[in-house]
């Protein structure tokens, strides 16, 4: 429900940018290192929200499997000192 309720936000971002870009039908020029360009608004904004759009969810994408890799590597230790505690438990009680 969680993941629904962000994909309906960021495609009302979207939509509104598309909006505003549709209500401002300026040529804008856009300089590159080496060359330059001319480009309706409405192109520009779009690009751009959608590359800031990417890129945040690469670097997301980055650190969730990167939490989920030491969340998994914490779960083994725990698993393994269970297993110790449990082998320990058994053998005091068979002394006893």
């Amino acid at each position: 429900m969680k993941s629904f309720i962000i994909t309906v936000l960021v495609a009302l971002f979207f939509f509104l940018a598309l909006i505003f870009g549709a209500r401002n039908e300026q040529v804008v020029t856009i300089s590159y290192f080496v060359a330059q360009g001319e480009f309706r608004l409405p192109i520009v904004l779009a690009v751009v929200f959608l590359a800031g759009f990417v890129i945040s969810w690469i670097f997301a994408m980055y650190h969730i499997a990167k939490l989920k890799l030491a969340l998994r590597t914490a779960n083994k230790k725990n698993l393994n000192l269970d297993n110790k505690l449990n082998d320990s438990t058994l053998i005091q009680e068979v002394d006893a």
